[in-house]
């Protein structure tokens, strides 16, 4: 499938030394001031902002923060949502690459993703007005994100990581003890905690699991999914505010989109995959200038010059079933309408 997306710059600066946005954000932590970050998947575009200066294009909500102008939007009309995933037959000759990698021991857990093209009259201006999510974005005329997924929260010298790893249906028949019980899920979400938790390490001091696999609600519209996901906690040293972007590039790309080991993984996923993912599971977020928030950007809508394209995917493992893995994929193709 050839993509017909556009590689939205989003005002962004093409960064040839990937340190800068890491220097930026160290200097706005060592002076206390509040800002905004975007990094994009592979580091090479960012946007990072004091929020005092934020600019007009940029809005965000997290659960504990509000930026940027939302003007009412008229509700957008019920159905006019029109997805054309890939092919299950292209999808299934990737999916077997992915296990040859898998057998000769390149990765044991790659996210893979695709585009898909969607038709709609709706506005990214309206998706975000009626949207919920705990972390949203929008980045006007260029994509919206409305994420489930926090990547790491900072807050009295803890540092801490909810891994995302696990999608099922909920209405399906016994379906929280399937997805708790699935080998499949269980290896799948135990690889991305084991990798958050050694990630974190690399940052902070006593890092342990918190809480494992319990069970959280998505809502959406065609029906409601069940996730699982992880607590993972660290101490980092009193003055972390000076190294914000130290923290951040030892911990990108977020673990639970790229796949373990990562180096090798994010090799792979750009053989593979037939779109430059851009943004798209990258993290954005904000410093208060005493905490931290961010988010992963997944559920991710991006405007081209020919219409939309919905970004999603799933972590494929060796235990994996295509069939199962390509219906998660579609099934995660929709606006959290409220």
């Amino acid at each position: 499938m050839k993509s017909t997306e556009v590689n939205h710059q989003v005002s962004s600066q093409s960064i040839p030394d990937l340190s800068s946005w890491r220097q930026q954000l160290n200097s706005f932590g060592q002076t206390r001031t509040p800002c905004f970050f975007l990094i994009s998947f592979d580091g090479q575009h960012s946007r990072v902002e004091p929020l005092s200066k934020l600019s007009d294009d940029i809005a965000f909500r997290f659960p504990q923060k509000t930026c940027g102008h939302n003007p009412f939007q008229p509700y957008p009309v019920k159905g006019d949502w029109c997805p054309d995933p890939l092919s299950w037959s292209m999808y299934k000759k990737i999916f077997y690459t992915i296990r040859e990698h898998i057998f000769y021991g390149d990765t044991y857990l790659l996210n893979l993703t695709f585009s898909t093209p969607v038709k709609s009259s709706w506005s990214l201006e309206q998706m975000y007005h009626w949207a919920r999510a705990p972390f949203m974005l929008l980045i006007k005329d260029a994509f919206i994100c409305f994420s489930p997924e926090r990547f790491v929260r900072i807050k009295d010298h803890q540092i801490e990581a909810f891994p995302m790893k696990g999608t099922a249906d909920a209405w399906q028949c016994n379906a929280a003890q399937n997805l708790l019980e699935s080998p499949k899920e269980k290896a799948e979400h135990a690889m991305v905690v084991d990798l958050l938790r050694n990630d974190l390490s690399r940052v902070a001091n006593h890092v342990r699991v918190e809480r494992f696999r319990f069970l959280e609600f998505i809502h959406r519209p065609q029906g409601d999914l069940l996730q699982t996901s992880s607590h993972i906690k660290g101490q980092l040293p009193c003055d972390w505010q000076n190294s914000i972007g130290d923290i951040l590039w030892e911990l990108l790309p977020a673990g639970s989109v790229s796949g373990t080991p990562k180096r090798k993984t994010s090799e792979i996923i750009q053989q593979v995959e037939h779109h430059n993912r851009g943004y798209f599971t990258g993290v954005f977020g904000y410093f208060d200038g005493e905490s931290l928030d961010s988010g992963v950007l997944i559920r991710f809508v991006e405007k081209t010059s020919d219409g939309y394209l919905y970004k999603s995917g799933g972590g494929i493992t060796w235990e994996s079933c295509p069939h199962m893995e390509y219906q998660e994929m579609v099934n995660k193709i929709y606006v959290p309408l409220a």
